[in-house]
């Protein structure tokens, strides 16, 4: 699956860092929120290091006594990672931490990050979403400026321990393929968050209508590509198209998936993308009448000839 070129690699090992962070700020995240506070450590941290991401978390070594801590090895990037980055660009070190704090019913997913760039918020709230997490404050944090590989692993391991669920094998690869696809895309148009609406509004028009077919996906990228003004190369295309099929075949609720990015698809929803399956429809009727009527009118002038 390297589809992608080494630029592109890199643009989506920082998304993936700063898909584990969403907040209202470090000071929302203390021990006695809802939940045990989870902590993921990148296994390559050492001393110094590992002191400025737990103090760039907000937590103490005392602190962690009252945390559930997992660790992320760099093998462990390369098992679930491997198939979308370069190993240059992976690493031989595991650095990135994250923190992860189980939030009340309706808050949704936030993110804050520390020493993380490229990625909008939005970008990671939106992969996160599609791999099922759901009402947590996720930080992530490295001891220097980091692409934060581990961070992304690390986000996983932590909340699914906090839940007692495993998150998917085929929902971590989709999240991973969303944030390399909206990265890349957004570096394509010189927009990431343009990037960001136009995968958010075709992934939600796919999940509510449950549509797996490539020509229909298709028309559904084109549909919000012109209400959003962007114009996609074919191979952008394609990327998108294998990216939402993938998303297609998860079991997403898509009121779920807008609550957890709410403020996305509420800006979505102010903006007339003709994206639902009934323009969908529409689109393939007209072309099935265009050549019934074709048909029509090569029938009758082959009559006139023969009849």
């Amino acid at each position: 699956m390297k589809h992608l070129k080494w630029k592109k690699y890199t643009a989506a090992v920082l998304c993936a860092v700063t898909a584990a962070t969403a907040g209202p700020g470090l000071a929302t995240v203390h021990a006695d929120a809802t939940g045990t506070p989870y902590v993921s450590l990148g296994a390559d941290l050492d001393a110094g290091q590992r002191a400025s991401v737990l103090e760039l978390l907000g937590v103490s070594e005392a602190d962690l006594e009252q945390y559930t801590v997992v660790t992320v090895t760099n093998e462990e990037e390369y098992e679930y990672l491997g198939d979308y980055l370069d190993a240059e660009v992976i690493g031989d070190q595991a650095i990135s931490s994250a923190l992860v704090v189980g939030r009340e019913e309706g808050h949704g997913i936030q993110v804050t990050t520390q020493n993380v760039t490229y990625c909008t918020v939005g970008m990671y709230q939106n992969a996160l979403a599609t791999a099922g997490l759901k009402n947590a404050d996720v930080t992530v944090a490295g001891p220097v400026k980091v692409t934060g590989t581990a961070a992304l692993i690390g986000v996983m391991k932590a909340y699914s321990e906090m839940t007692g669920t495993p998150v998917e094998a085929t929902k971590i690869d989709a999240a991973t393929d969303e944030l390399i696809t909206t990265g890349d895309l957004g570096q394509s148009l010189g927009d990431t968050e343009q990037a960001e609406n136009l995968v958010a509004a075709v992934k939600e028009a796919v999940v509510a209508e449950d549509i797996s077919d490539p020509d229909r996906i298709s028309q559904l990228i084109d549909n919000a590509a012109e209400g959003l003004g962007i114009h996609l190369t074919e191979e952008e295309k394609q990327q998108i198209i294998e990216l939402m099929q993938k998303i297609a075949g998860l079991d997403i609720n898509v009121d779920d998936l807008k609550s957890q990015v709410q403020a996305i698809y509420d800006k979505l929803a102010n903006m007339d993308l003709n994206i639902t399956e009934e323009d969908v429809q529409g689109f393939f009727e007209t072309i099935g009448n265009w050549f019934g009527s074709l048909w029509d009118r090569i029938s009758s002038w082959l009559g006139g000839l023969f009849g």
